[in-house]
């Protein structure tokens, strides 16, 4: 499913943890690892307010270099490719990724700071909501560190056409992994409170309930298909706040989730959730935007 893997990297702990999933998927997929590093010349020029000098071009470069260097280092293998291109960040990864269709990109959520930054949450954030393949972003947590294989991996859904857009990736890794897969579907009780359809909220709520059951179940008899072991579970609660909470108590090593969900009562896999449990996830989170 995936032959080439973009690592973009600025040389912090974030980007190499990253760089150390996409190593481990492309083990998995037998894949190529693409490790870049951009230059963003022009945006380290207008932070001081002055003209593009040899020497700050040099220097950032002689940076991005570093920082391919660290990373090469972690991945210790002959299968990457490295490039130093110069641009505007999450444009530069954009490109790169389609110039050399790569299937996956796996990239830290956060950067250092300053002169040299680049791999911060809003260019993650960028790539996400723009990318046609999908992120893998990763925070340096104790928790997102690779100590064998994925064992469990959560794949939220709501039952929308965008949902299901991350089914089928997050169902990929599980098998090429061997992961145990859990399908969880929240039932968002702020919207449930402030639902205008003319019904009570308990009905309300066991409609709700009992949608998520035949999605979350279905989802679940396709990971079986598979030959997977597959798990559901329908809550009640704040989506974000409660999809990490059961990644927590579940020991999830990884959520694939959409970028996009339904509107109304019952939509909860919006970017703006996605992006918060990318900021907040101790695992890895498989982002994959559901636009066409």
């Amino acid at each position: 499913m995936y032959d080439t893997i973009l690592v973009p990297t600025d040389g912090s702990e974030h980007a190499v943890r990253a760089a150390e999933h996409g190593r481990y998927l492309a083990d998995r997929f037998d894949a190529t690892v693409h490790v870049l590093s951009v230059a963003d010349v022009e945006g380290a020029a207008g932070v001081f307010d002055i003209g593009v000098e040899e020497e700050l071009v040099t220097r950032l470069e002689d940076q991005g270099q570093e920082a391919i260097d660290a990373v090469e280092a972690a991945l210790d293998s002959e299968r990457v490719t490295t490039a130093l291109v110069r641009g505007e960040p999450s444009e530069a990864i954009l490109d790169y990724a389609a110039e050399h269709d790569a299937g996956l990109i796996a990239m830290g959520t956060h950067g250092r700071t300053g002169l040299d930054r680049y791999v911060t949450g809003s260019v993650t954030e960028r790539v996400v909501r723009r990318a046609e393949v999908p992120v893998l972003t990763v925070r340096a947590t104790e928790r997102s560190g690779i100590d064998g294989d994925y064992e469990e991996i959560l794949v939220p859904t709501d039952g929308s056409e965008p949902a299901a857009a991350a089914v089928e990736p997050g169902l990929a890794i599980a098998e090429a992994t061997g992961a145990r897969v859990h399908v969880v579907h929240v039932v968002n009780v702020g919207s449930v409170a402030l639902s205008p359809e003319y019904t009570t909220p308990g009905e309300l709520l066991d409609r709700l309930e009992a949608a998520g059951r035949a999605t979350t179940e279905r989802i679940a008899t396709q990971a079986r298909e598979r030959g997977l072991e597959a798990v559901t579970e329908v809550l009640e609660g704040m989506p974000a706040r409660d999809l990490l909470a059961y990644a927590d108590e579940q020991g999830v090593d990884l959520i694939a989730m959409g970028t996009a969900g339904r509107t109304g009562v019952g939509r909860y896999l919006l970017g703006s959730t996605t992006e918060r449990i990318i900021r907040h996830a101790e695992m890895p989170v498989l982002a994959v935007n559901a636009r066409e």
